[in-house]
Parts: C-alpha cells; structure tokens; sequence
C-alpha cells in the first residue's frame, strides 16, 4: 500500500507536527522514516513518473508541466501519461500477474490499460472525459462520491475560504473512492495520491510561516494547514484499517515545501518576441528554464555553436549574482542538464536555475517594473517547492520498536524498492537502489 502526499514536507511532519498526527506517528514509531530526495526539478511533474520508473527526468525527456516540442520557438507539449515511454510500477507488476489499483498518480492522463484499476489525475481536463480505466468504473465513482473532484480549481485566486473547502471535498472524496475499491476489489498493489497537500502549501502558506513576508500574527488561516495535516493523518487512518501486518506500507511524496521570498506582467507566450536579436529566454515554473538561441538549431538562432559553452558560462556566472530587492545574495543554483541526467531525451533546457535555493520562484512573464515578483506568474502563491519530500516505510510482518530515522533514500529508490517487496527483479535500466533490508533485518515479528 502506497500512500502518496503530494508536497508533504518533511519538517512539518517530522519535526512539528508529528505528535499532533497519531497514525503516522505510528509508522514512523514502528518503521523507517526521513526525507526523501526528490529529482531535479522537484516538481509534481515528473516527479511522479520518476518515483514510479526510477528513471531521471532527462530519460523520461520530461522537464515540466510543459516541454518545448522540438527547437522552434512556440510549438511546446503538456506531459501527459503518453509522454512517458519508460514502464512505471503498475506497468511491471501487471505483467506479472499482479493486481493493480491506482488513484490520482500524476502522468496517467489519459489512462492506460493495466491488470486492474486507474483513476487518472489532476491534470484531468474533468471528469466528462474517459478518465477510468476500465471506462465503467466512472459510473461507479459517482454512484459512489456523487461528482468527483479532480482538483481545486483556481486555487491561486486569493479566496482562501473557498479554497480551503474545496480542497476538504476533494480530499474526503477521494479517500472515500479509496476505502470502497480497498474493501470491494482484490488488490496486490494499491496507490494513490492526494494533491490537497500542495493546494493548501502554495494557498495558505504565507498564513503559516512567521518568516513569510506576508504572514500577519493571529489570522484566520494560521493554523488552516496544521488543521488540514490532522485531517489527512485521519484519513490515513481508515486506510490502514486496509493493510494487515503482512502488507507493506510506504507514505511518500515527491517533494516538499518552502515559503516563496518573490504588478502583473505578460506571460512570455503573448509578446512578440524578435529573434534576430534574441540570445537566450527564460521559461516559468517552480525553477526557471533558460533556453539559448543557437544558430543551426533554433530557426533564428544568434549565438554560433562555437560559443555556446562560452554563453553559458557567462549566463550562469550573471544569474548566481543576481541579488534579492535590497541587494542581498540568494544563493542561487544553476545546473546543465548534463551534470544531472546520465541520458537527456527530448528538447531540454540549456540550463536549469533554482533561484534563492527555490525560497524564489521563476515566472515566465515580461514588462514588470522590476526583476523581483511576489507572485506566482498564475496568481498568488505562498510557497514553492523543496527538494525533500517524506518518506516513511513500514515493512510487511515487522515492528521496530521505537523506528529508526534513515537519511539518503531518493525518489528513484522508490521504484525498485517496491519491485523487491514482491520479490520480482529489479530491471538493469533503473537507476535507483532497492532499500538495504538490513536496515530492518533486526525487527521484531508484529
């Protein structure tokens, strides 16, 4: 049984909260625990499909929500399931005869036939489209929950009462599809993942955090994402009515979350860009995407091939130096996609940027009066994302008696992990490790 968070941070709930979260207080008390490393970017897209296919984000040639379809300037894809060419879990374990049931993964838009049952996610356009697989299961989630909710729509809006309701219904009713397929079907492998959490991080964060530029002492919503990880740990409670001692129970999330530090400007998609005299442009999301402009390989490229690696160097060198809006170092990171994928598919940036260390968000806009944002180029937003996720392990059959926090697991270890549960072999082509079982080989019989 897997139990995925979306956003789930790990110093909320290890280092805060944990006494106020009964249920995973308990797997953490009786099993392995501790952040998990998420990918680079660590975004909900692909960090998902790297989880589930122990393969980086470079050979799922899968950067983003969005990704430049080939090297012209305006023709991108959105990262759907028929993006992911690598198998993920369910892909294996159905081949061997392993019972599936899989609700709400990121990247399985428009489902995909597996040895059991799919419920697509957030990034489903709404539930009029063939989102269930197979197709009549639909019929059978409204019997169920009445209108299922794929995701809070406008959750940037700033109408946080809304907001916050409707992140509650959407929650409820998916663990209540949850518990009624756990009772109803025969599973082997169960997973699903609730995007409430990261809704309510990037709505209500500033409410939260007192090192926030926004946070005022005593507001409304104070303590409305403390209040939200109660009832998630609750809910998580009725699923493990579902899992006896002898199975497995992972609560994972693909990353976490941290106060975002950054009028209105135009997205770069709506201005009328002048290539000719273009060198190199940035695209939005949690980490900037910057693009150069390469002659012979965009179709009015400026800068000669010969100084491409020039070019990046200086355009690295500039944006570590740029400060925040009192002059103050960041601590900005710059990456080349080939110091972090051991193989890059499809159109990849020429350099990845988490600026401020992620505290900073990258938007895709131009025409502000300054270089400094504080909001989301969708709308308000309290937090970006961090590069740690949860982790928390509570192997089939064991009991260690007082748990043990483990340090070092990373998202592509999640996969071959699991395949070792079950005893199948892990495939060469992974790229994560399986959990060392001696990290548990001493606990006691539950």
């Amino acid at each position: 049984m897997v139990i995925g968070l979306d956003c789930a941070a790990p110093e909320l709930i290890f280092d805060r909260w944990l006494n106020d979260l009964p249920n995973l207080k308990s797997i953490c008390r009786s099993g392995l625990y501790g952040p998990l490393r998420s990918c680079d970017p660590p975004i909900t897209v692909p960090a998902w499909s790297v989880m589930m296919s122990s393969k980086s984000p470079g050979r799922l040639g899968v950067y983003g929500f969005r990704n430049r379809a080939d090297y012209s300037y305006d023709r991108y894809s959105i990262a759907n399931s028929l993006a992911i060419k690598e198998d993920r879990l369910w892909d294996i374990l159905s081949r061997s005869g392993k019972r599936c049931i899989v609700i709400g993964v990121p990247g399985t838009y428009p489902p995909r036939r597996l040895n059991g049952l799919m419920v697509t996610d957030f990034l489903t356009p709404d539930t009029t489209c063939e989102y269930t697989h197979p197709p009549e299961l639909k019929q059978e989630i409204e019997r169920v929950v009445g209108e299922y909710i794929l995701d809070v729509r406008d959750f940037r809006s700033g109408n946080k009462e809304k907001i916050l309701a409707d992140i509650y219904e959407m929650t409820r009713k998916r663990f209540q599809l949850a518990r009624h397929l756990l009772a109803k079907e025969n599973w082997d492998y169960f997973i699903m993942v609730e995007m409430g959490v990261d809704r309510i991080h990037h709505a209500l964060w500033d409410n939260m955090d007192p090192a926030h530029r926004f946070y005022v002492p005593g507001n409304q919503f104070e303590n409305a994402i403390r209040d939200y990880y109660r009832e998630i740990d609750r809910q998580i409670g009725d699923l493990l009515a579902f899992a006896d001692d002898a199975t497995a129970v992972l609560v994972v999330s693909d990353h976490g979350a941290k106060r975002m530090e950054p009028a209105r400007a135009t997205p770069l998609s709506k201005v009328k860009v002048d290539w000719s005299r273009t060198k190199a442009w940035g695209d939005g999301g949690y980490y900037a995407r910057v693009f150069l402009n390469v002659a012979g390989r965009e179709p009015n490229g400026t800068i000669a091939p010969a100084d491409y690696e020039k070019v990046r160097d200086e355009l690295s060198v500039g944006l570590k130096a740029i400060p925040d809006e009192n002059g103050r170092a960041i601590g900005t990171q710059v990456f080349r996609p080939e110091e972090l994928y051991k193989e890059i598919r499809g159109v990849a940036p020429d350099l990845i940027v988490y600026f401020g260390g992620l505290y900073w968000r990258s938007v895709g806009t131009v025409g502000g009066e300054k270089i400094h944002t504080f909001e989301n180029d969708t709308g308000p937003d309290g937090a970006n994302h961090a590069e740690n996720g949860i982790f928390l392990f509570r192997p089939a059959n064991c009991n260690l008696p007082g748990g043990r926090r483990i340090e070092g697991v990373r998202i592509i270890d999640i996969a071959p992990m699991i395949l070792q549960l079950f005893g199948l072999p892990v495939p060469g082509d992974m790229e994560g490790r399986p959990l060392a079982p001696s990290l548990y080989h001493d606990c006691a019989a539950s």
